[in-house]
């Protein structure tokens, strides 16, 4: 008899034989790219592989097709968010001095850094995310921005602990709460 783990092991196989060239075609259709396609059909194997779980789910809701293009669905919106943050990035770095543009490696760490700060922000309220952009990259005062957003000042410092808070707990890899 097999145990768990192989017969997972084989499930995730089956799933990629059957419908790896699909899911790469699927992706295709809707990326434009056999590139990005091929590599986010990989990261969806392997979100699969890491996520046993998953297959639990495929059987409980109708099969391989579902399951994957769900999880490749997730993987491909994350992948158009940080194209279009890398983007917005690079066209505000083409406004920057030659002479004061930062190093490749630095650039490579700010945009990290941004899309880990994108990926917290996603996960708050509206009224927070704005609040912190406002004081964060705008440089707005407390008091402009309860005026911007209509709510009070005391409204604007629960916004900013809860940003801060988030943030904080996402560089200690700490689950946001």
């Amino acid at each position: 008899m097999q145990d768990t783990h192989t017969l997972q092991l084989n499930d995730v196989g089956h799933l990629y034989r059957g419908h790896h060239q699909w899911l790469v075609g699927w992706l295709r259709r809707r990326l434009g790219c056999p590139h990005h396609a091929a590599d986010l059909a990989h990261d969806t194997f392997t979100r699969v592989l890491v996520r046993r779980e998953a297959l639990t789910w495929q059987a409980e809701v109708g099969g391989g097709k579902a399951l994957l293009s769900t999880i490749a669905h997730g993987l491909m919106v994350d992948h158009l968010r940080r194209a279009a943050l890398e983007r917005a990035f690079l066209e505000a770095l083409s406004l920057i001095a030659q002479d004061q543009t930062p190093s490749i490696e630095d650039q490579q760490v700010m945009l990290e850094t941004l899309v880990e700060v994108d990926a917290v922000l996603r996960g708050l309220p509206a009224k927070v995310q704005q609040a912190f952009l406002l004081s964060q990259i705008d440089g707005l005062p407390y008091g402009e921005i309860a005026r911007e957003l209509g709510v009070s000042l005391s409204s604007v410092q629960q916004y900013m602990t809860k940003a801060f808070s988030a943030c904080y707990q996402a560089r200690q890899g700490l689950s946001l709460q």
